[in-house]
């Protein structure tokens, strides 16, 4: 049985903040030590937020036994991912780089960011991988009807919406592969339902256990 640990919100909402590290705005440094014990390169990088740092802690087992490297840090917005692509993807020379990203820029934890701002940084994400032969793997945004630590932000659900579809669209022109965790989670207000979720932005073990099998479906 796998040995789930699930991060508290307390704790996501403090490393959510937006003076993560003055001197080091994007923790560049965060996986320096993790890169240089790689003893081989992954088969893919999975780049995010605190949804994916938490993946690994729920379950470490499934990064390790298919050769997948976690890169997720808690509260990154789309701007901190793609000044990391370098150091945390393209010098690990993975097959895949999997991007699960941008519900941290919709809850404003940067401050206010365009959605088309979003999907660009994203798009710039693919581009710097494209042209080192690492193959993008673009992942829907999570469905998220609110943010408990920014509860001003009341149009998320639909801006995430609006998001997903342009990734769909933009992983289509370019044939690159789509991963659709949306709407399989998505309960009938476009948020997480609690099965899935603890908080409404963050996966429960059920949660973890859907989108492990998706993932690994795709990249069969």
């Amino acid at each position: 049985m796998k040995n789930y640990l699930i991060i508290t919100l307390a704790a996501v909402i403090f490393a959510a903040s937006p003076a993560m590290a003055q001197d080091d705005w994007a923790f560049l440094g965060k996986y320096a030590s993790a890169n240089a014990e790689l003893k081989e390169s992954p088969k893919a990088v999975l780049m995010g937020d605190s949804i994916t740092q938490c993946w690994y802690d729920a379950d470490p087992g499934f990064f390790n036994n298919n050769n997948f490297a976690c890169r997720g840090i808690s509260g990154q917005t789309t701007s901190h991912m793609l000044v990391r692509m370098r150091k945390d993807v393209v010098q690990l020379h993975p097959k895949y780089v999997v991007i699960l990203a941008g519900t941290n820029d919709i809850a404003k934890n940067n401050g206010f960011i365009e959605v088309d701002d979003i999907y660009g940084n994203i798009v710039s994400m693919c581009e710097i991988a494209k042209a080192n032969k690492i193959k993008p793997v673009i992942c829907s945004v999570l469905p998220v009807k609110k943010y408990r630590w920014r509860p001003e932000v009341t149009d998320c659900a639909d801006r995430i919406i609006r998001l997903n579809a342009m990734l769909k669209e933009y992983a289509k022109k370019n044939r690159y592969t789509y991963v659709d965790f949306h709407s399989v989670l998505k309960d009938e207000e476009n948020g997480l339902p609690s099965e899935y979720s603890y908080d409404g932005v963050h996966l429960t073990n059920a949660g973890y256990d859907i989108i492990e099998k998706i993932l690994l479906d795709t990249l069969k």
